[in-house]
């Protein structure tokens, strides 16, 4: 039986693109831009919103309305996150949004289209970043939205009649999933009415909702990928400058060894990095306070598990801790050193003034 359908598909093409990025600035320099506000599906305490809400640009401001039949929406964030979001309305049948859902999962020209117009948008507010990357590290996602499909009034009905053809388009897979497969890509859902479905993966989602409830979705979702993206950037950080501090650690050098100068420099380093990403992890975790919203704080857990976001977060701590422990023995082995060199200078003194006295200089 062919279901009608209606709705739109969303790609989120995340980027790291600067430590920073300065909001009132690219208000300023745009022009026209609207702060985002975090819809909420239950009635929440207004206070349960961004710390420093993100700024969003219609892409039609920047003359980018369209990218290859998507629409084009901009949103900034101030820890150095910009996302690109591409939406176009899902195809009017069920049969048609399986068959090309599975096309967009494999669309390499879609991510490229995406990445010209983010680097497009960077030209323009140039200014208001700081530190920006050379390399502009990536996240993608992919959510289908539907607010109507004809005959399914409810989540259950929806799952019992198309449970199997949802695992399969979250998986982008063309063969039928396994029973196990399917069972574990469906048991990660959630609902808040019996009217709502929202079921998340890794690398895409599915929202059945009403528009209004939808749009509270996916700022959550993509919320959850800009924290996952900045995580990775800071791991990644931490293995480089881990690295490097080991191999300057073991560098053979008898005289900084002796005066303690090659820990005296690693541990002025590593306490200056550990303070720079702590600051810069709090600010991304702190970004958005949910705690007052049960639902919404729900759904972001079960997003955030899916993404393997509390993954990124433990290997970031335990590579801070690692950090802690190299500071900790640098300013060990630099205190040793400067005492070594200490109890070498009283005993040369001791020396001079032997020598003085047995050659009568010295009484």
């Amino acid at each position: 039986m062919s279901r009608s359908v209606s709705g739109w598909l969303t790609g989120f093409f995340l980027y790291d693109v600067a430590e920073a990025i300065d909001l009132k600035t690219v208000a300023t320099l745009i022009g026209s831009t609207e702060p985002a506000r975090m819809a909420s599906k239950p009635p929440a305490p207004p206070y349960i919103q961004y710390a420093n809400a993100p700024v969003t640009v219609d892409g039609r401001t920047l003359d980018a309305a369209g990218v290859d039949g998507w629409q084009v929406r901009f949103k900034v964030f101030d820890y150095g996150v910009v996302s690109v979001a591409l939406t176009r309305p899902l195809p009017p049948t069920w049969e048609g949004m399986l068959a090309e859902g599975l096309v967009w999962h494999d669309d390499p020209a879609l991510a490229a289209s995406a990445e010209r117009t983010c680097r497009a948008f960077l030209t323009r507010v140039d200014a208001a970043l700081e530190k920006p990357r050379a390399v502009l590290l990536s996240e993608d996602y992919l959510v289908f939205t539907a607010t109507r499909i004809e005959g399914i009034e409810s989540a259950d009905p929806l799952l019992q009649a198309h449970g199997a053809d949802l695992a399969q388009l979250l998986r982008g897979e063309r063969d039928p999933l396994s029973v196990q497969e399917r069972e574990e890509v469906l048991r990660h859902r959630i609902s808040y009415l019996a009217t709502d479905l929202v079921i998340p993966t890794w690398n895409a989602a599915f929202i059945y909702d009403t528009d209004s409830g939808a749009r509270g979705v996916l700022e959550i979702l993509e919320f959850a990928n800009s924290q996952l993206l900045e995580f990775r950037y800071y791991d990644g950080l931490l293995d480089g400058e881990l690295a490097r501090i080991y191999a300057q650690l073991e560098r053979p050098g008898w005289g900084q060894n002796w005066f303690g100068r090659r820990f005296t420099r690693a541990a002025r380093q590593v306490h200056s990095l550990f303070i720079e990403v702590n600051e810069l992890t709090d600010k991304t975790e702190n970004a958005l306070k949910v705690a007052g919203d049960v639902y919404a704080a729900r759904l972001f857990n079960l997003t955030g598990a899916r993404l393997g976001l509390d993954h990124w977060k433990g290997t970031v701590r335990e590579k801070l801790k690692t950090l802690d422990d190299i500071y900790r023995f640098a300013v060990e082995q630099t205190a040793m050193a400067r005492g070594e060199i200490l109890e070498l200078t009283i005993v040369l003194i001791l020396l001079f003034e032997l020598a003085l006295f047995f050659a009568g200089i010295m009484r």
